[in-house]
């Protein structure tokens, strides 16, 4: 007995429910189930592409997205296509119709619901767009074999061709409105991001100044504007910087713009000190605790009561007490060396460090748990190399100060002033109030020329600690400080240059320039050669390539830091793939 058929019937009520569904494949069920009742193709299904990377060791794999059973996480497992058929059909883009699907495919390829083993098998390809090689899926169905029915299974395959080419072109419009509404959410998100960054540098230009930081640029201008966001509250801040950036000068800032102004400023140096004599210093200690306790004595905990401690070199405390530090900070309470009465304390902490804590949480040198207690804010602090515009004003600050201090009444010349505006500086702005110092005391003169500094007499110490600067053991040291650039060997080029770097001028989140490796005329003030902007940008690519575009290992082979690498990416327009 043959079943009525409706073949044109059929396509246009396909045509209806794929080109008004929102999600076309989330309709499929409908169609399969449309084509079971009107043309008795059974137990059909739809595969597409699996696109998602987690099965790399298939050829062609795919995944069951809709049956008559059901969406995806619905359908029938028994319902499923043929897998050796659908992957010549995904690989060769040729429908399939076998006229005995047990014989031609095997037994076991007839679904466990068919309640015979005499059926047709169709199947057919769903193209990325019409005459395209591309296969994104593919759409089959059963036929029951009655008598007479094998004559038809052309007509079949003309009505699922049909249909499949409705699907694409349904599945390429809203394929096309998703890429559009991506495009305009990407356009909406970006026009955000810049609004907020316009914010932030507006914040940061009308920030008022701050007594003791002196400097214009933008990096010390965000800085500033930190710090008068932060302090009005009790949120623990970390000033991370290197050696010489004004930690201390900063941490008192914050204080003196908190309300705590009127109460003490209480500040520790935790390098200066062993682990024993550090306990005491903070925590205070009985009489007669240990040897040479001959009074009782208040710890800076205590002294710094309703005001601010400042904990200088957080990083070089050992395990030990870092549990110890961890009770107050948690519960707010400790007792005195040697003591059994419990204090309690309302201390707003400010720390600093020059070391990269996170790579020693990660090493277990500084407990995780510390470490987020006290990082809770972080600022970091921009090196002199990343301001120096701010050099001329700071070196006649210092200039001003020597002639206070020793009575006299010297001046520098702008040609000097532009002459340490190029140098690197890693001591930072420490290390420039000692070169005015120096240049001051030993020029003959009331006026201080170029020729009379440091670097250019040969006698810079800096240069000499820049030669000397490798890495991990570095003279220099900090929280960012310049590793040496070593070459990065590539099999084609050979070995290449690190990449370039600004002069850091502007930002704050600039990179850095890193110095060039030799001798101390590496020091020297004399600009670097310019490298064209293309050969930075073809570098940064190779490294993040090589690197499987992890912007850590690329920073490491570049030797810069992946805050600069972020910089230059950005810089440079290079969108991070993602895999």
């Amino acid at each position: 007995m043959q079943i009525e058929r409706f073949p044109l019937v059929t396509v246009c009520e396909a045509a209806k429910i794929l080109t008004g569904a929102a999600d076309p494949v989330s309709a499929m069920p409908s169609v399969l189930r449309m084509l079971s009742s009107f043309m008795g193709l059974e137990m059909g299904a739809l595969a597409l592409l699996d696109d998602t990377g987690k099965d790399k060791g298939t050829v062609n794999p795919f995944v069951i997205v809709a049956s008559t059973r059901g969406p995806l996480g619905q359908a029938d497992a028994t319902a499923v296509l043929p897998v050796d058929v659908a992957r010549k059909v995904f690989r060769t883009g040729v429908a399939i119709v076998s006229h005995d699907a047990a014989s031609d495919l095997g037994p076991e390829t007839v679904p466990q619901a068919a309640g015979h083993d005499r059926y047709a098998f169709i199947a057919v390809p769903i193209r990325e767009q019409v005459h395209s090689p591309y296969v994104i899926g593919v759409l089959g169905a059963w036929r029951g074999l009655a008598e007479g029915e094998r004559g038809r299974l052309d007509e079949d395959q003309r009505v699922m061709t049909m249909i499949a080419a409705i699907l694409e072109q349904s599945i390429k419009f809203r394929r096309l409105v998703a890429r559009d509404r991506e495009r305009l959410m990407e356009e909406a998100s970006m026009a955000l991001r810049k609004a907020n960054e316009k914010s932030a540098e507006t914040a940061a230009a009308s920030a008022p100044p701050i007594d003791g930081i002196i400097g214009d640029s933008p990096a010390i201008k965000a800085v500033t504007a930190q710090i008068h966001k932060v302090a009005p509250t009790v949120t623990p801040v970390l000033l991370r910087g290197e050696s010489g950036t004004g930690k201390e000068l900063f941490a008192r800032a914050l204080h003196d713009l908190s309300d705590r102004r009127d109460q003490p400023f209480v500040k520790v140096n935790c390098a200066a000190l062993s682990q024993s004599l550090l306990e005491s210093e903070l925590f205070g200690h009985e009489k007669g605790s240990f040897t040479g306790a001959v009074a009782q004595k208040k710890g800076r905990f205590e002294l710094a009561d309703k005001g601010t401690l400042f904990l200088d070199e957080i990083g070089e405390i050992g395990p030990e007490f870092q549990a110890k530090l961890l009770r107050i900070l948690q519960e707010g309470e400790y007792e005195r060396v040697g003591g059994t009465r419990t204090l309690k304390v309302d201390v707003r902490l400010v720390t600093a460090t020059n070391k990269d804590l996170e790579a020693a949480v990660a090493r277990g040198d500084f407990r995780a748990d510390l470490y987020f207690r006290i990082c809770v804010v972080p600022i970091v602090l921009p090196p002199l190399r990343e301001r120096l515009e701010d050099v001329p004003v700071l070196a006649r600050t210092f200039l001003d100060r020597f002639n206070r201090q020793n009575g006299m009444d010297k001046t520098i010349t702008p040609d000097a002033l532009a002459q340490l505006a190029r140098c690197q500086f890693p001591g930072n702005v420490r290390e420039l109030e000692n070169c005015i110092s120096r240049v001051a005391a030993l020029s003959a003169g009331k006026v201080i020329d170029a020729k009379e500094l440091a670097c250019n007499q040969g006698i810079c110490l800096s240069a000499e600690l820049w030669r000397m600067q490798t890495g991990d053991n570095s003279p220099i040291g900090g929280l960012a400080a310049i590793p040496t650039p070593l070459p990065v060997v590539d099999s084609a080029a050979g070995q290449r240059p690190p990449l370039s770097q600004p002069n850091g001028r502007g930002s704050g989140d600039a990179p850095a320039p890193f110095p060039q490796p030799a001798s101390p005329a590496a020091y020297a003030p004399v600009p670097p050669a310019p490298v064209a902007p293309q050969d930075d940008r073809a570098r940064l690519v190779d490294a993040m390539e090589r690197a499987g575009w992890v912007q850590a290992k690329a920073a490491r082979l570049l030797g810069i830091t992946p805050r600069q690498i972020g910089y230059a990416l950005k810089k440079h327009g290079i969108e991070v793939r993602k895999f």
